[in-house]
């Protein structure tokens, strides 16, 4: 995880030029990988419920694993793509880590430590949105402007009232990406409230949040050409508890009605959506455990 004070950054390639097609070209595609991605988590979740090896199991983490030490030297996200791994811009902010891609204009992933001691703080919001000279490709606020897309976060604002510096940085485009409102002020907005409670639950939270691009995904606004994706996921660390546990959300660009446990899965799931490998360097076996199954219920309960 990020340390709280560093902010350096390096430079990659060039970003994409902004693609031209029609907008009711554009509209159909992004509905197609919509729905694409809904029936995705459903034949998933079919699979998982199929399977008995997917049934939930827990291991303790070695002892020194329970030091804020180890949390902060966790590899967050590693990429099976190269191509990937060496185009990606990453940057520590206060408090969060973007690894940004500057072919979409947007991060690939953002993974933060949210403490208990941090779910509630008396920083204002800033709203305050600022492109990042520092990061080549970062978008600006105006390439927002009249999209029909929100400037959603990645690591929300609300996860930064602890620090006026976490509160700002927050707010820097390389964190935000286009999501309709729908989205951003109804299911995703609830799950990250749900973070908070369950990180004063636990003690504290290890989590990677991005967006989920399919090859219809060719949608991009402003003078940038931010791409616009047709899915977000998230994965969840609780590394403090008596048996430790992960699980994986994944929510379509969409209004996303119903329970918030028809989004979740496993985070083996996420991984195979995202061709990223979380969490990679914990013990093998500790991280195939906790990684391999979900339960929404455990993850609930009061």
């Amino acid at each position: 995880m990020p340390s709280r004070k560093s902010q350096s950054g390096r430079k990659t390639s060039r970003p994409a030029r902004r693609r031209k097609s029609t907008p009711n070209s554009n509209s159909w595609k992004f509905l197609m990988a919509a729905l694409l991605v809904v029936a995705i988590i459903f034949a998933v979740k079919a699979c998982r419920s199929n399977d008995p090896e997917l049934s939930p199991g827990h291991t303790d983490f070695p002892a020194s694993s329970t030091s804020s030490s180890h949390i902060n030297d966790l590899e967050i996200a590693r990429y099976s793509d190269k191509n990937a791994a060496r185009n990606a811009i990453q940057k520590d902010y206060e408090g969060f880590t973007v690894s940004f891609n500057p072919q979409n204009g947007t991060a690939d992933w953002v993974g933060w430590e949210l403490l208990k001691e941090e779910t509630d703080g008396s920083v204002k919001r800033s709203d305050n949105f600022w492109a990042d000279a520092d990061v080549k490709g970062s978008p600006t606020p105006d390439d927002y402007r009249n999209s029909g897309y929100d400037k959603g976060h990645l690591c929300p604002a609300a996860d930064q009232k602890w620090s006026v510096k976490a509160m700002n940085d927050c707010f820097v485009m390389t964190n935000m990406t286009p999501q309709l409102h729908a989205l951003n002020g109804g299911a995703w907005s609830t799950l990250e409230s749900k973070e908070r409670l369950w990180a004063k639950r636990d003690s504290a939270l290890v989590i990677v949040a991005g967006p989920i691009y399919t090859e219809s995904d060719t949608k991009r606004i402003g003078k940038t050409g931010v791409r616009v994706p047709s899915a977000f996921f998230k994965v969840l660390l609780a590394p403090y508890v008596d048996e430790p546990r992960a699980i994986g959300f994944v929510y379509p660009n969409m209004s996303s009605p119903g329970n918030m446990q028809q989004y979740s899965m496993s985070v083996d799931e996420v991984e195979a959506l995202t061709g990223l490998d979380f969490f990679a360097n914990l013990p093998d076996e500790l991280e195939n455990r906790i990684e391999r199954s979900a339960s929404f219920t455990e993850w609930n309960r009061k």
